[in-house]
């Protein structure tokens, strides 16, 4: 090749930061658009979602996820794509615990990727682990509390459980969430969420029924 010339060329959207987000919308009761979402790519998430009572369409702008009032319990399995993304797991996790009912969570993809489940438990959440399976006794109520996040995705998912937890929760460690998510706290803002950026490290959150 003796020259390149220039092409415009658009990136496809994050299908984890925009599945993020469509939990977030199911476990708050919220009425949500994520803009460019794929469906397509996201379709085990969103299966999932309506298996728990969520409303998931798409519309021009992307998809639109309406949280139920009651949601219900399901079990996840983590696969290799296209099947559940174990990138969801802990963001999955943190709506099964406000579910009625027992969940049943079976990592498949990766050893030891139930650190986030310890930290929840310092919010009052009722699991239990066995190597790769974790049992989640959901509609127990969730209580504020300084948590660490272990990695990327669990950070998100302890902010996420925040929201539906009664007083303040601190979460420490951001470092983690910043690898992965733009301005994560100002987009919960927008959507009308009470969270702070306390510092580089400290994320606080205060629930969306205060």
């Amino acid at each position: 090749v003796e020259h390149l010339h220039a092409v415009d060329h658009s990136i496809v959207q994050d299908r984890i930061e925009a599945g993020t987000f469509m939990v977030a919308a199911a476990m708050t009761q919220g009425d949500v658009i994520i803009k460019d979402a794929i469906s397509e790519h996201n379709r085990p998430l969103i299966s999932k979602l309506i298996e728990m009572g969520a409303e998931v369409t798409e519309v021009a702008e992307g998809i639109r996820v309406v949280g139920p009032e009651r949601l219900k319990a399901t079990d996840v399995k983590t696969m290799p794509h296209p099947g559940f993304p174990t990138d969801m797991q802990a963001q999955m996790s943190a709506i099964q615990l406000l579910a009625q009912g027992t969940s049943v969570v079976n990592e498949t993809v990766f050893e030891n990727r139930f650190q986030h489940l310890e930290e929840m438990r310092r919010m009052n959440a009722h699991v239990k682990i066995d190597g790769n399976v974790a049992v989640i006794e959901g509609g127990h109520e969730l209580q504020g509390a300084l948590v660490y996040a272990t990695d990327l995705r669990a950070a998100a998912a302890l902010i996420l459980l925040g929201l539906r937890s009664t007083g303040r929760t601190r979460v420490r460690n951001l470092k983690y969430l910043d690898r992965g998510y733009y301005k994560f706290h100002e987009k919960l803002q927008q959507l009308g969420a009470s969270v702070e950026r306390v510092s580089d490290a400290v994320e606080e959150v205060v629930p969306v029924n205060a």
